[in-house]
């Protein structure tokens, strides 16, 4: 049988058709029928097949691009059943006659336009150094030891082994007075205060004195339970933690005051502790990076001198991942049953976790990748100072005994401009005044609060680079 002569006449040849297709999908070798519908598809997304336009024989293309001729029939045939093309019995196989909506490309919402490269906001760690190999073995060793009834509802306060873990290491290395009975386990420190709200609230409290620099979604999660937040005094020694008459408890970051980077002294720590006990109030202790203190001895938890009137709030977010979503309070013994009966309205603590990181403290593997992480963050801290001193050297650092931030100071007047110029250049740091409390009198002067725990260790030495040329 031989082929019609004139079958092909009016016919886009094979090479303009192939023009036309993505030659590295359907190229001879390695294209088959997917391959080539799918060319065929983004060549009349695209326009660069028109429609009307007639396509060469599926024997002819077959012999052009080196495929069975089988191959592109089926092709063919695919497309023609989706509407892409049409056949017609004399008139051989068409691109379809209809308007073709291009896709709109948006932007990913994870990705918005114009996001600067370098992250330097303060409270996060470098998420690249998440022991994965160490979590995976705990995780494992976990799941194969645990008891059928972890995966039921449970205690409110926490998987048990977690809490007994943590009472071990807490007492050994913050000097926290506890026992897993006094320990709940919370989906965060803002999940933490969220529950104490709750508890405060419902003892009929009024208000919560705060730092008068501190994270503003801390104090708004007070407000949203009905508390009045005031602001405590601040003085060149740091926050005076004693509140006024009338107070019902107060919330403070004594080990690493965040942002300032302070520690409370020793005579202030007394002093509130007693006011404590005289008034009945209570102490929230917010111990979020007491883990990283660099060259000194390790400041112990205020809750050590007074576990019947301190609530102590510790976090696995800054030393693993705030991802995890786990977090801790030690609670007085008054306190502990109300705390877990709010707990359980609004609960969030996942299983496995609890279990993995109950395995991953008790085999050592925690406070060795804390350790670790020590090093690191005391190495870039280092960098940062060193860098500063010689680029910067009008720039006061100050805050750098602990934690993953420190303080800058900058001239009067100058922190917006310099928040905008840094974003502008791809950096992404804070100004001090975003932390203050709208009804503090006390203004300090002009500084960025930069965190240098985020970038990974090949894009911190760009990172610090840039901060040292806006400074600079």
């Amino acid at each position: 049988m031989h082929a019609d002569p004139h079958s092909d006449r009016g016919t886009t040849s094979p090479a303009r058709l192939r023009q036309a297709l993505d030659s590295d999908v359907i190229c001879a070798g390695r294209g088959g029928r997917g391959a080539l519908a799918t060319a065929v598809r983004e060549a009349v997304r695209s326009g660069r097949l028109a429609p009307g336009t007639r396509l060469p024989s599926s024997r002819r293309l077959a012999t052009d691009l080196g495929l069975a001729r089988n191959t592109v029939a089926d092709a063919y045939g695919d497309l023609v059943a989706e509407g892409w093309l049409t056949a017609r019995r004399g008139s051989g196989t068409l691109v379809t006659d209809r308007t073709v909506t291009r896709p709109v490309l948006v932007p990913s919402a994870a990705e918005p336009p114009g996001e600067p490269p370098h992250d330097l906001l303060p409270g996060n760690p470098d998420l690249t150094t998440f022991p994965r190999t160490a979590w995976l073995k705990a995780t494992r060793r976990a799941m194969a030891t645990a008891p059928a009834d972890a995966f039921g509802y449970g205690d409110p306060r926490g998987q048990p082994e977690l809490r007994a873990a943590l009472a071990e290491n807490l007492v050994r290395t913050r000097g926290v007075y506890t026992s897993p009975e006094h320990i709940l386990i919370c989906a965060g420190v803002s999940h933490g205060l969220q529950i104490l709200g709750e508890v405060l609230a419902s003892r009929a409290a009024r208000n919560v004195a705060v730092e008068s620099y501190g994270p503003g979604r801390h104090r708004d999660l007070l407000a949203a339970a009905g508390l009045q937040t005031l602001p405590l005094p601040l003085d060149t020694h740091g926050t005076d933690p004693v509140p006024p008459d009338g107070t019902d408890a107060v919330l403070l970051t004594p080990a690493h005051q965040f942002p300032v980077g302070t520690t409370l002294q020793r005579d202030r720590r007394t002093a509130v502790v007693d006011w404590a006990r005289r008034t009945g109030g209570l102490v929230l202790e917010n111990d979020y990076d007491g883990e990283f203190r660099f060259g000194h001895q390790a400041v112990g938890a205020l809750q050590a001198l007074a576990p019947d009137c301190v609530v102590y709030l510790g976090t696995a977010s800054h030393t693993l991942a705030p991802g995890l979503r786990l977090a801790w309070m030690v609670l007085p013994a008054t306190l502990a049953e109300e705390a877990a009966a709010a707990k359980g309205q609004i609960d969030s603590c996942e299983v496995s976790s609890q279990l993995t990181m109950a395995e991953f403290i008790t085999s050592g593997a925690y406070n060795r990748h804390v350790r670790a992480a020590r090093r690191r963050y005391r190495d870039r801290r280092n960098s940062l100072v060193t860098a500063l001193a010689q680029h910067a050297p009008k720039v006061r650092v100050t805050g750098t005994a602990a934690g993953l931030h420190t303080l800058l100071s900058l001239p009067p007047g100058t922190e917006q401009h310099v928040v905008q110029s840094a974003a502008r250049q791809g950096l992404r740091v804070a100004g001090l005044s975003r932390y203050r409390h709208a009804r503090s009198q006390h203004v300090m002067a002009d500084a960025l609060v930069v965190g240098y725990g985020t970038p990974s260790d090949t894009v911190w030495p760009q990172a610090l680079s840039a901060l040292t040329r806006i400074l600079s």
